[in-house]
């Protein structure tokens, strides 16, 4: 049994997906990849549109961040979502992984949750400036650009300490 799920109690009776405890460290693995690459991505579009806001509607910045902006959504940042959602609630539904009566996993789902709306509200503001429609300055961007490191630091504690 691997290091990461010794000791993890699976009585006879319980449901769920129990079949999964062997490759605990594994999914385990695969959703900490696909939360890395979906924070890279949450990081790096406002930065994007930092820049994108500054550049001339038309001109061929703007065109090249264009192109970056949908690569970088729909190639990285929609995948590692998906990625973190699925091992994620694999995670979960191994018996013994969550003790569902503690405060801690509820606070960080409520997190993910806001990183899926903020997701999707970068989405929407990148067609926008797909459609050369961006009224927002840079300094928004840039202010919201913090958000996801907020969110990271908080959920990142809950997880290792799990306060409550």
């Amino acid at each position: 049994m691997p290091a990461g799920i010794r000791g993890l109690s699976l009585r006879g009776g319980e449901r769920g997906m129990s079949w999964l405890a062997p490759y605990y460290a594994l999914v385990k693995a695969f959703h900490i990849i696909g939360v890395v690459a979906w924070m890279a991505g949450l990081f790096y579009l406002p930065r994007l549109f930092v820049y994108h806001a500054d550049a001339p509607v038309g001109s061929s910045m703007s065109e090249t961040f264009k192109t970056m902006e949908r690569r970088l959504l729909r190639g990285i940042m929609n995948p590692a979502m998906i990625a973190a959602y699925v091992f994620g609630l694999a995670l979960v539904s191994i018996p013994g992984i969550v003790d569902w009566h503690e405060g801690w996993i509820y606070a960080k789902l409520a997190l993910v949750a806001a990183l899926t709306v903020f997701h999707h509200l970068l989405g929407l503001w990148r067609k926008d400036f797909a459609a050369d429609r961006n009224r927002r300055p840079a300094r928004f961007y840039r202010m919201v650009n913090e958000l996801p490191t907020l969110a990271l630091i908080a959920i990142v504690i809950l997880v290792v300490v799990k306060p409550f």
